[in-house]
Parts: structure tokens; C-alpha cells; sequence
């Protein structure tokens, strides 16, 4: 067989035609990945806090950046910028919001945080706290998306949390990240949960109003809602109530409004609000707003204000502590070898849970005395 049977373009009937060699294909990896990825070093601490402390959001991320890494030369220099920029903190309305899922929070948040950066001496920062990330390693980046107008807001600071560590780690990472954004000049802060969980009580712990956002039409609106969420919230606000759904908002409304008669008095005096609102077609927001307005001044004028901040500061030196001595007792290589000894006998039932933690704790602290 010749090879015109295979291009017969090249029989000599055809000499007037000129075939083409083709375009060359490019290689399918970019050959400029490889410089990429070589990341810039990270500036000195105090270069990081002059950044800060002029608002340069650069400076801001890398230092956030920083807080998150769990390198332990990071993580000596992170205290040391936090320490540097606590003096310069302080100074923001720290707003919790969660709600279960569904409810609308991220186009809550879009919409609330436009209507806050209205005013024109206004900044916000949104930071969110992911109890999900342990089990997934995913993050709630998703959700910087569904913030559309806010994202690219110039006034506007949106941190997704840490894509992997415990529910206490991404919690103190987020509360010190609290600090860096108030040194940077952002006076209104949203912090954000994921769902319904034990997330609420480290979000209650490190701001000032808790929002709990609700939605009505799914049968009992108070089922799935534990006592304990409902009895942190500062306020709760029913979304969608817009065209059909008024009527099912309202009566939820009803039905909070009830239910919180049956709890206790706050410690700060204060009585929960229960509003509805849209934050689709953005009905209601202001009313919402004066609300938190209004428990501001409220706590401020009774001095609770000052004392719930007091008591947040001592409630984290203690969670600090307790982060870390776990985390030394877990990262210590003796330790770590006597618990996978410890384990295969407990499991076996040579040994039982109780002596076994003895042992190995007595070990520890025997250690620590040398």
C-alpha cells in the first residue's frame, strides 16, 4: 500500500496543494505555574502591623494568613502582631449571625453589611467560623460568592474561615483575626456561623449581639432550634417574609415572641426583639438595624457592654489554655507512643480507660518535672 493511500494529497495529480504541518500544541501545564507557586516571604512583624494599622488589606490578609498557619515560628510571630495591634482594637459593633441551613444568611449578611457601609465613615469585615472544616477539610468560601455586591464593596472585608482544624482552633483564630480588623480601621464586624451547633457558643463568646436568623413555611418553626441558641440571641429575625409567605412569618413571629416569655431575664437586662424581614427583595432591613441600634445603647448606658468584653477577654485566656496544653500533651512524641501502647490494651480489655489515662497523664507530669 503506498502512502497516498494514506495522504493522497501527496500524489502528484495534486502538486499545486501545500499541506500545512499543523499548529503546534502548546504544553498542557503552564510553563509559568512552577514561578507562581514560589510565594512571597512573609514581611516582618513590623511591617505587618504598620500595614495593619493603615488599613492596607494586603498586610491585613497576610497577616491572617499568618494566624491560621499552625507552623510554630508562625505562630510566635502572630502573637507578637496581635499584642502590637491590641491596643488599637476595641473599637467595633461585633455582630454574631446563624441561623439553620437555608435560612438565607449569606444574602442576609450581602444585604445587612450594605446597608451598615451607608454610611460613608463605615467599615466591615465578615469572618466566618466552619465547625464542618474538621470532617471535610472544605471551607465556606462558597459563601464569599453568594455575597455578591458586598465582596467587592471597597469597604468591605470578607475572611472565610480556616479550611481545617478544630472547632475550638478556627474559633480562636477567628476571635484574634477580630483584633487585626479593628486595628485595620473596620468598625463593624459579622461574624458568621455555618448552621445550627456548638459553633453558636464560641460566636456568642467573642461578640457583642447575637442574631439568629430564622425562616418560616417549614412546619414547626421552633422544632430543630435548641433552648440554648435561643436563649444566646439578642434578636431574632424571620426572613422571606415576602408576598405568600407574610402570613407564615407573622405567625412565626407569634410563636417566637411566645416562646421567649417562657425564658429567664438576660443577664444584660435587655429583651429579645423577634422581627420579620426580606432579604431577597431587602423589606425590613433598616427595622432590623434599629434594633441592633437600639441593644447597643441600651447595654452601653447599663455598663454591660464593657463587662460582657471583660468577661470575653478572661473566657479566651482560659480557652487558650486549655488549646494548649492540649496541644502539647498530644504533639509530645513519648506521649504519643505510650497512648498507641495504652490504646491496643484498652482495646483488648487488658487495661481499663480509667488506668490507662492515669498512667499516661502521671507520665506526662512526671515528664514536665524533670
Amino acid at each position: 500500500m503506498t502512502d497516498t493511500h494514506h495522504h493522497p494529497e501527496n500524489d502528484s495529480q495534486f502538486a499545486g496543494l501545500t499541506v500545512n504541518s499543523g499548529v503546534v500544541q502548546p504544553p498542557s501545564v503552564n510553563p509559568y505555574m512552577q514561578r507562581g507557586r514560589r510565594r512571597k516571604p512573609m514581611p516582618e512583624v513590623s511591617e505587618l502591623v504598620e500595614g495593619i494599622l493603615k488599613g492596607d488589606v494586603t498586610m491585613l490578609s497576610r497577616a491572617v494568613t499568618l494566624i491560621e498557619s499552625t507552623a510554630p515560628d508562625h505562630y510566635a510571630r502572630a502573637q507578637e502582631v496581635i499584642e502590637k495591634c491590641l491596643p488599637y482594637s476595641g473599637k467595633s459593633k461585633r455582630i454574631g449571625l446563624t441561623g439553620v441551613p437555608g435560612a438565607g444568611k449569606s444574602t442576609s449578611i450581602d444585604v445587612f453589611g450594605l446597608h451598615v457601609l451607608k454610611d460613608p465613615e463605615a467599615r466591615l469585615a465578615v469572618l466566618a467560623i466552619d465547625p464542618s472544616s474538621e470532617r471535610t477539610k472544605g471551607s465556606i468560601l462558597g459563601d464569599k460568592t453568594r455575597m455578591e455586591k458586598l465582596s467587592v464593596h471597597p469597604n468591605a472585608f470578607i475572611r472565610p474561615s480556616p479550611s481545617a482544624g478544630s472547632l475550638g482552633g478556627v474559633a480562636r483564630k477567628t476571635r484574634e483575626t477580630i483584633v487585626l480588623c479593628e486595628a485595620a480601621g473596620y468598625n463593624n464586624i459579622f461574624v458568621e456561623t455555618v448552621g445550627v451547633g456548638q459553633s453558636e457558643t464560641a460566636v456568642h463568646s467573642m461578640v457583642d449581639f447575637f442574631l439568629l436568623i430564622q425562616v418560616a413555611g417549614t412546619g414547626d418553626e421552633l422544632q430543630g432550634i435548641k433552648r440554648g441558641i435561643m436563649e444566646m440571641a439578642d434578636g431574632i429575625v424571620i426572613n422571606k417574609a415576602d408576598g405568600d409567605n407574610i402570613p407564615r412569618t407573622q405567625l412565626a413571629q407569634a410563636q417566637f415572641r411566645s416562646a421567649l416569655q417562657l425564658f429567664p431575664p438576660t443577664p444584660s437586662g435587655w429583651k429579645p426583639e423577634v422581627l420579620t424581614y426580606s432579604g431577597y427583595f431587602e423589606l425590613g432591613i433598616p427595622e432590623v438595624w434599629d434594633m441592633i441600634d437600639r441593644y447597643f445603647k441600651f447595654v452601653k448606658d447599663n455598663g454591660f457592654f464593657d463587662q460582657k468584653r471583660r468577661q470575653q477577654a478572661r473566657y479566651w485566656m482560659y480557652e487558650t489554655i486549655d488549646e494548649q496544653l492540649r496541644s502539647h500533651f498530644y504533639n509530645d512524641a513519648d506521649i504519643a507512643a505510650t497512648l498507641l501502647k495504652l490504646d491496643r490494651e484498652v482495646e483488648s480489655n487488658r487495661r481499663s480507660s480509667f488506668t490507662a489515662a492515669r498512667e499516661v497523664l502521671d507520665r506526662y507530669f512526671n515528664d514536665i518535672k524533670k
